[in-house]
């Protein structure tokens, strides 16, 4: 029987991982079925355009998997079965089960509601298409005339606020956040980000909590309140509960705790790619949910996989966060350096270049994921039987 490979999710991480595999692994001992919710590869890094009514490019994803060998299933993960290597998926009123012998865990995250009550019944949120899609329907009720109000003060906020303000210059757009507005940026990238704020005239107020949201309010743990007619959320992202209640090791918010080759600690034939995932990087500290991060755990997890199911050496990944890309709109952008220690270098790319690098890179991160065999199926490897997972690593 061929060897079952089952990938929840196919974002960037999930995408990457699957195609890859399909690339490597030959079709006659690997079976490869892909579970995702939509029938599209969605750019979740372009979703704040979309909400900002901007057009997003199509790609189905039964184009990007033709040729390929890889199944697709679109329907919604319900439940993991680690014990009995099954996964539930509904789609619509039918319930299936599918069977796995190895697993790659890549469903992401969403918005993280932080317990603010509200939030889930009243404010927007741009960290899925349904939500974006939705957030977009009620930016063209406002039209020219609204307030809109982003909660947050990372990169998914910023990149939000200055979106919808340049998009949709008729709006009133404000920022509130807990912290400093860029505070972690190096004093170069700071400064240009605030003027940017202020040519878009974006109030921003820092050092403010909400804490809770109304459906024409968004009242501060202090008393004040932001009236808003479209509140965005966007404090930070949660991963979905199916891992912890699937009796996988996860730490509090629900992260997948895995080894340095990414497989769970607790089931090592679950391997774990993107935003689920808890491990430490090269600076000692755990990796911050983003794409870059998307990119190095999906790499280490397909090589992996690879390894323990066809006897070859595993090459290591390096888990090094090297900067913070941010765009303030589609013509103005800054690339933040960062060093071992995960604090901004005094360098930084800002201005017109950082906006058509950081383009450049999520066009060919894309193309890339649209095209995972090249045109050239290759399936390289035939698997070894009776493998225990290998030992023998090797740097990349």
């Amino acid at each position: 029987m061929k060897h079952r490979i089952v990938v929840l999710g196919a974002g960037y991480a999930g995408a990457f991982s699957a195609g890859y595999l399909a690339r490597q692994l030959h079709p006659d001992d690997f079976e490869i079925t892909v579970v995702n919710a939509e029938p599209d590869f969605v750019e979740r890094l372009r979703l704040h355009q979309l909400a900002a009514g901007q057009e997003l490019r199509h790609r189905p994803l039964d184009e990007v998997f033709a040729d390929t060998g890889v199944r697709l299933r679109v329907a919604r993960v319900t439940a993991v079965d680690v014990e009995e290597r099954t996964v539930t998926v509904a789609d619509g009123d039918a319930i299936d089960r599918l069977g796995y012998d190895t697993l790659v865990y890549a469903l992401g995250s969403t918005a993280a509601d932080q317990g603010v009550p509200g939030v889930h019944e009243h404010a927007f949120h741009v960290a899925a298409r349904p939500s974006a899609l939705r957030l977009r329907t009620r930016l063209d009720e406002l039209g020219e005339d609204g307030k809109v109000l982003v909660v947050g003060g990372n990169l998914t906020a910023i990149e939000a606020a200055t979106e919808f303000a340049e998009s949709r210059p008729g709006l009133r757009v404000g920022l509130v956040t807990s912290g400093q507005l860029g505070g972690w940026l190096g004093a170069k990238a700071r400064r240009h980000l605030l003027r940017a704020f202020e040519r878009f005239d974006i109030s921003v107020h820092e050092h403010t909590t909400i804490g809770r949201v109304e459906k024409d309010a968004a009242v501060a743990t202090d008393g004040t309140v932001f009236t808003s007619d479209a509140t965005v959320w966007a404090a930070g992202f949660a991963v979905h509960p199916i891992a912890a209640a699937s009796g996988l090791e996860v730490i509090a918010n629900g992260q997948i705790t895995v080894d340095r080759q990414m497989r769970s600690v607790s089931h090592p034939d679950v391997y774990v790619a993107g935003d689920s995932v808890f491990v430490i990087g090269e600076n000692g500290r755990p990796l911050p949910m983003s794409c870059a991060s998307a990119g190095f755990t999906a790499m280490q997890a397909t090589a992996a996989i690879i390894g323990d199911r066809t006897g070859r050496k595993i090459a290591t990944t390096s888990l090094s966060y090297v900067g913070n890309h941010i765009s303030l709109g589609r013509k103005d952008g800054i690339f933040q350096l960062v060093g071992g220690d995960a604090h901004a270098k005094s360098w930084a790319l800002c201005g017109r270049t950082a906006a058509r690098v950081k383009s450049t890179i999520l066009d060919t991160a894309a193309w890339s994921l649209s095209h995972p065999t090249f045109g050239k199926p290759s399936h390289k490897y035939r698997a070894a039987a009776a493998l225990e997972h290998s030992p023998r690593v090797v740097a990349a």
